[in-house]
């Protein structure tokens, strides 16, 4: 059975990638639909075969479509989810899934009453070869268990990509920490093999750019669950002279040894991205993982095929997305009176 989808919602660069990588793992492309012509038209120039639709409804109501792909602004995403399942379809969307708690308990409550899927793509996990393979070798016991896990999310705000408007209004882009951070809280979740956590401490701050009032530069979050603690840090302050958007670091501890990830550069190093840093009881490895598989969205279109759920739980994302929108919360502002 090949999974029809349709790209619904493409404000974000993201879709392009989900997309791509759904039609390498054998789903067929039938459809897109944006309100915004300028996002409509840049989208099918990368993939001139689609069809355009002038009629969202037109796709919600088409039963040969199974898969509703979305990179819409952030607090369109769930409503969209929300309409895809009650017309008996998954829903994939790009971080973050939600902006707010309540969308969060809609969504989770409708599909408790559909059975259908509402997953959310963190790429920064499914996409990157370096962290599939420090998934494989934790699996692997090569570092023992992971008791901490500290990832950093840095962000270059101006550069090759415009920056739309929405993204300084903070009730449309949801804040930084869950935003940004909610790659981290997956990741985290993911390598320490917890189910929950607590956040400790969240703070968010804006430190470079006063002419964007809602907007907030800098985030920093605090976890600790019953098997391990962590430390989380994003931010959109990436300056000019990196030689791409951001230095995307992953460092884990574990009982037997310890991982770094360097997931976009090695400063100073070795050219291009995915270097994966092994130190254990025996020494010290260095691994290229560009060539590593990825096996996410192969994964998932089987779990769509079958109801299963190798690729990702559901439970797991909901968890990821609720606590970081706890932490979005929960974040005490530099420089202000009150929290966020």
């Amino acid at each position: 059975m090949t999974i029809r989808f349709a790209a619904v919602g493409l404000a974000h660069p993201h879709i392009f990638d989900m997309a791509r990588r759904l039609r390498e793992a054998g789903a067929r492309l039938v459809a897109c639909w944006d309100d915004d012509p300028g996002n409509l038209a840049a989208f099918v120039r990368a993939f001139p075969d689609v069809e355009r639709s002038r009629d969202i409804t037109a796709i919600f109501e088409d039963r040969a479509v199974d898969l509703i792909v979305s990179a819409a602004v952030h607090d369109e995403r769930a409503g969209l989810g929300v309409r895809a399942m009650r017309h008996e379809k998954d829903f994939l969307c790009t971080k973050p899934g939600f902006t707010t708690l309540e969308q969060w308990e809609e969504v989770r409550r409708v599909w408790m009453e559909t059975g259908r899927r509402y997953i959310v793509y963190f790429g920064e996990r499914f996409g990157n070869p370096a962290t599939v393979l420090a998934g494989e070798l934790i699996q692997q016991g090569a570092i023992g268990r992971v008791v901490h896990m500290a990832g950093f999310g840095p962000h270059r705000l101006l550069g090759r990509i415009a920056r739309p408007p929405w993204l300084f209004q903070r009730d449309r882009y949801g804040g930084i920490l869950n935003d940004l951070a909610s790659h981290q809280i997956d990741q985290f979740l993911f390598f320490t093999g917890s189910v929950t956590a607590e956040i400790v401490a969240a703070t968010v701050a804006n430190h470079r750019h006063p002419q964007f009032p809602e907007f907030e530069d800098f985030g920093e979050v605090l976890l600790r669950s019953e098997r391990a603690t962590g430390y989380l840090r994003v931010d959109w302050l990436s300056p000019a002279g990196l030689s791409t958007w951001g230095d995307v670091r992953l460092f884990l501890q574990g009982t037997d040894g310890y991982i770094e990830v360097r997931k976009t550069c090695d400063l100073q190093g070795r050219v291009g991205g995915d270097h994966l840093f092994l130190v254990d009881h025996h020494g010290e490895r260095y691994i290229h993982a560009a060539d590593t598989p990825l096996p996410f969205m192969r994964l998932f279109l089987d779990d769509l095929r079958d109801r299963t759920e190798r690729a990702v739980e559901q439970a797991h994302v909901f968890e990821a997305s609720r606590l970081a929108l706890l932490a979005q919360r929960e974040a005490k502002a530099l420089n202000r009176s009150t929290s966020v």
